[in-house]
């Protein structure tokens, strides 16, 4: 489209000259998004307000907008305790106190005494009755609205009447027609798109404001639909589109004396039956000739390190290479000492890449995996940078893939690509923090998902106990009663260097503490912000049992796996959230002896850390703990907007609109078979610009 034409779209733009510069008001309008006519009509309102009608003061509560109605009575500026604007309004029962903290010549002007004016606000309850503290102001005589009126998001310095004017224009200029057939309408009782739209943006005179507040309207099932489905349309494409591309089967090979059936009898534990169930369903993938995309969930503890060393071993034995990366240098050594442990003595070179190696040992590091003397190559992200080369990746692996940022997980399959030409590596992504089935559904519909849904036996469940920080010496006396008996325990602070705000207890105030108060333990300290070498001698000395008790910050939150380890204590629980306590408590409980987890919480508890306690307290089912968490938090929070820094969804509730997200499911099956001109439509009116933020 011409310049001149696209800024002749822009409502509110300015169409006498093409390439002028953007007005303020256009940036205040890009700043939320909004260019395009179609951008306008999808900036739907957060609220209503009744302007409709005016209520005598003296019906008027605090806390509740009103419109009142009639004279300026009084009207001065005073100068205690800060320059404002006071006005008295009277009607016939009662009076109304306004008042401006900030205010024009103009507006003094417009509340002069005896003048007959309308005041909207939100009432307040003042020294002096009741008041309005920066109303809006029109004249009396004014017509009122018929309707609702509509109030969006917004950003300072651009008013609700800029918007509606512009919105009013989008309107007016955009395309509206239907990109739902009829047949489709009909099947899932849904309003056309444009009576739907405008109802949202221009409610009919006797619409009611609670159906539409409460997002309950007709209208809004429409939009709740269309957001969805265009979500579901997206992920089947980026499916499709993955099967379009080619990747190196990597079957399983059945001979006896193969890697894999090797792997099998070296291993000394048995499988259970879901970690089984799951190494096959990845075993098949890897055999295909498109790239297998699975999400492989298991709960703490459950086993996840042991499926991916036998896929990696699948691929090895196919004679392709693998590159398994981690978020923390903790996380990715202990990764690395397994499958040492478990792959080298049958022969396989596993490499070690980090940045805290030396700069000559990460270039040998990088040498083995371009020309393939290497075939497993474990780290950081240090495998992503741009002179990390690979001689033949066939299966890339990502572990607590939520911690990566979508550029940064294909950034390692494209080491694969690079060399490869078209043919792209296997993914397979792992995590511990599980996903509730609604969100699963929705937001990894483009995914394979498999989940381990069974500990090994011998596991015996973490006892977890809420305790208040009143009764702290009483733990502490605790700790070393059970490390005198063989134990060795955690301690976990959340913040290294001490703040103000949150007066909370630092990892290293707590260390020095413990080695007064304890001086006949073994005492380790480890937190972020150790050198990595001191750090990794840390973890060592505590898993050869060489030091008692572990005092720690969250850098201990995933993958490590201690077995003598039975005593958790977690300091100013409340501060956490529910995921990241989860998986804290999970690094105890890994061996037969009982394990104990100690919440030591500081009151006053907010109602939200409560409920949060209280989930810990009922449950260990990492499920269930998911569950709630999505609860308290909403999808975007719970998945980090899945690492893309956009709302995953602006209108749609999943736990309200799950009947909504059910049809959209099964209507997104339907009209990618039957009507795929509609598919094209929908997208290009719901996903523009946002193509790339699910395909990933």
């Amino acid at each position: 489209m011409p310049a001149a034409a696209a800024a002749s779209k822009r409502p509110g733009a300015d169409t006498k000259g093409a390439g002028k510069a953007l007005t303020d008001t256009e940036r205040k309008l890009r700043n939320l998004g909004l260019v395009l006519p179609e951008d306008f009509v999808l900036h739907l309102p957060l609220r209503y307000e009744d302007e409709t009608r005016v209520v005598p003061i003296n019906t008027l509560r605090p806390g509740f907008p009103a419109q009142v109605e009639g004279e300026i009575t009084k009207s001065e500026v005073l100068y205690r305790p800060r320059r404002q604007l006071t006005a008295t309004l009277a009607d016939e029962s009662g009076e109304l106190q306004l008042r401006w903290l900030n205010f024009y010549p103009s507006q003094q002007k417009q509340v002069s005494v005896g003048k007959r004016l309308r005041a909207r606000g939100e009432v307040r309850g003042g020294l002096f009755g009741r008041e309005m503290v920066h109303p809006r102001m029109t004249n009396a005589d004014a017509p009122l609205p018929t309707a609702l009126t509509p109030v969006y998001p917004s950003t300072e310095g651009l008013p609700q009447l800029t918007l509606r004017r512009a919105i009013a224009q989008a309107l007016d200029r955009a395309d509206l027609s239907d990109t739902l057939p009829d047949e489709a309408r009909a099947r899932y009782d849904l309003p056309p798109f444009e009576p739907a739209i405008r109802a949202l943006h221009t409610p009919a005179q006797g619409e009611s404001e609670a159906a539409l507040l409460d997002r309950v309207h007709p209208a809004w099932r429409r939009i709740k639909f269309d957001e969805l489905l265009a979500q579901q349309l997206s992920l089947a494409a980026a499916r499709a589109a993955r099967r379009i591309k080619e990747a190196e089967p990597l079957p399983a090979r059945a001979e006896a004396g193969g890697l894999v059936a090797r792997l099998y009898e070296t291993l000394p534990f048995k499988l259970t039956g879901a970690q089984e169930r799951v190494v096959q369903e990845i075993s098949a993938d890897l055999g295909k000739p498109y790239p297998m995309h699975r999400l492989l969930q298991g709960d703490v503890g459950s086993g996840k390190t042991v499926v991916a060393a036998i896929a990696a071993a699948q691929a090895i034995a196919g004679g392709a290479q693998v590159a398994l990366m981690a978020p923390t240098e903790i996380l990715a050594e202990q990764h690395f000492r397994k499958l040492v442990s478990w792959l080298q003595p049958l022969g396989v070179n596993v490499a070690w890449l980090s940045g805290s190696l030396t700069a000559k040992a990460r270039r040998e590091a990088a040498a083995a995996a371009a020309d393939g003397s290497v075939q497993l190559v474990v780290g950081t992200q240090a495998l992503i940078q741009d002179h990390v080369e690979f001689h033949r990746l066939g299966l890339s692996i990502v572990d607590e893939q939520h911690r990566f940022g979508v550029g940064q997980r294909l950034a390692l399959t494209r080491k694969g690509e690079t060399v490869r030409g078209r043919i792209v590596p296997h993914q397979l992504n792992m995590s511990a923090t599980p996903i509730p089935r609604t969100l699963a559904m929705t937001f990894f519909a483009d995914l394979d998902v498999s989940v381990i849904d069974e500990l090994p036996p011998g596991r015996t469940p973490v006892l977890t106990k809420l305790v208040s920080d009143a009764r702290r010496e009483e733990v502490i006396a605790h700790i070393a009663q059970a490390a005198r008996g063989g134990q060795q325990a955690y301690w976990v602070c959340p913040l290294v260097e001490e703040s103000e705000a949150l007066e909370l207890q630092t990892a290293v105030d707590t260390y020095e503490g413990m080695q007064a108060d304890l001086p006949d333990l073994r005492i380790g300290l480890v937190h972020g912000r150790l050198p990595q070498a001191e750090k990794a001698a840390v973890m060592q000395a505590f898993r050869d049992g060489e030091v008692d008790l572990l005092v720690a910050t969250t850098v201990i939150e995933v993958g490590v796996d201690v077995p003598n380890a039975s005593l958790m204590v977690i300091e100013h629980a409340e501060r956490f959230g529910l995921a990241q306590l989860h998986q804290l408590r999970g690094r105890v409980g890994r061996g037969t002896a009982e394990s104990v987890c100690v919440l030591l919480y500081q009151t006053p508890l907010s109602q939200v850390a409560r409920e949060r306690l209280r989930a810990m307290f009922e449950t260990s089912d990492g499920f269930e703990i998911a569950r709630r968490d999505l609860e308290q938090r909403g999808p975007g929070e719970f998945l980090g907007t899945r690492q893309s820094g956009m709302a995953l969804l602006r209108f749609a509730d999943l736990e309200t609109d799950a009947a909504i997200a059910e049809d959209a499911r099964d209507a997104a099956v339907w009209l990618r078979a039957e009507h795929p001109a509609a598919v094209e439509a929908h997208l290009a009116r719901w996903m523009r610009g946002r193509e790339d933020f699910l395909r990933t």
